[in-house]
């Protein structure tokens, strides 16, 4: 089968690859769509991160090269011998959370904080790929008003889903959103549909800004003109209950620390290439709280997040076409994928349809 295969930083290639065996409890996967994400464009412009370069990883044992992508859907063709409850023809959609089961973190169900997990993609081969096997617990079914476009994006909407979770934020609360790029964007709609009542996001892009109002923000700052702090203090009553640092950089996660109000949380969502220095004087004094946020439900409560997210998207709160702003072939997924990204146009979502 065709796959695009991670070789090394800003080395991708669409190569020929052997299909995996199937295990007994595993499924192969037509893929329909799988989206570049966030951290697929860490690793490749700055990588190997994630992914293991030469020690194996301790679930999968796997090593560089390996098969990218992990926000995917697509048609359930095999099943091995001990499957239930999945058959052929299925639409699906891949929670990709690898997990040992017997750490500490695994004994109380917090698969997705596992001391060797992973995931597909990054530390096992993932959806870059006509065909993909993963465990059949992995696998959440598509309801009939969901298409693969819609399934690709579960994954990615679980992050934001989780990190409203996570953050603790109440009906009614303020809320601040440091970067509105894929995940930054599904924050602020999933904000709204907690109940949140004023909603400030902040975004250099303006196509992003405009998504973003349209999302659910009241207000959508561009940070290279204004002072976005100040701005989010505005709106606010001098500062955000609930503040979502969804860049990755250090200018904005110290923003989203001085744009909170005292008593209140900052949510870290986005992915740290590098440390970066915390405002403690601003964050300890004020009784801020900074929590991290990792990805979603994984193991047998896999399906909780994405669950969750379905229902939101079945209701309307999220709206995939939106979001998808370019659909191309795996031929197309270094030119029109991670470069077109890296480039900051237009894009928000890049579909590949292998």
């Amino acid at each position: 089968m065709r796959a695009a295969v991670y070789h090394g930083p800003e080395d991708v290639r669409i190569e020929d690859v052997p299909q995996r065996p199937l295990g007994a409890t595993d499924v192969r996967i037509g893929v329909a769509a799988c989206g570049i994400c966030g951290s697929d464009l860490h690793e490749y412009r700055s990588g190997p991160m994630l992914i293991p370069e030469e020690r194996p990883h301790p679930i999968t044992g796997v090593t560089l090269p390996l098969v990218m992508g992990h926000e995917f859907a697509g048609e359930v063709i095999e099943c091995g011998a001990d499957v239930s409850g999945v058959e052929p023809g299925d639409r699906v959609t891949v929670n990709p959370i690898l997990y040992c089961g017997d750490c500490r973190y695994c004994d109380r169900g917090s698969y997705h904080l596992c001391s060797s997990g992973g995931f597909l993609g990054l530390t096992g081969h993932g959806g870059f790929a006509e065909t993909a096997v993963v465990s059949a617990d992995s696998v959440v079914k598509l309801p009939d008003g969901v298409d693969f476009a819609g399934g690709a994006l579960i994954e990615p909407l679980s992050v934001a889903v989780h990190a409203i979770r996570q953050s603790g934020l109440q009906l009614g609360d303020t809320v601040a959103v440091l970067g509105a790029g894929p995940i930054g964007l599904a924050v602020v709609a999933a904000a709204r549909a907690a109940g949140a009542r004023t909603i400030v996001a902040s975004e250099p892009q303006p196509d992003r800004r405009e998504l973003a109002v349209e999302f659910g923000a009241d207000v959508a700052v561009d940070p290279t003109t204004d002072d976005a702090v100040d701005v989010v203090r505005d709106h606010t009553d001098g500062g955000a209950d609930v503040a979502f640092e969804v860049a990755g950089i250090e200018a904005t996660f110290n923003q989203a620390i001085r744009a909170t109000a005292k008593n209140g949380t900052v949510a870290a969502v986005g992915i740290f290439e590098d440390d970066v220095t915390m405002g403690a004087r601003t964050a300890i004094p004020g009784e801020r709280a900074v929590v991290g946020t990792l990805g979603y439900e994984g193991g047998p409560l896999a399906a909780l997040d994405f669950k969750r997210t379905l229902a939101l998207l079945e209701r309307g709160a999220f709206d995939p076409s939106a979001f998808v702003t370019a659909r191309i072939g795996l031929d197309e997924i270094v030119e029109a994928g991670f470069e077109a990204l890296l480039d900051g146009g237009e894009h928000v979502k890049v579909l590949v349809e292998p």
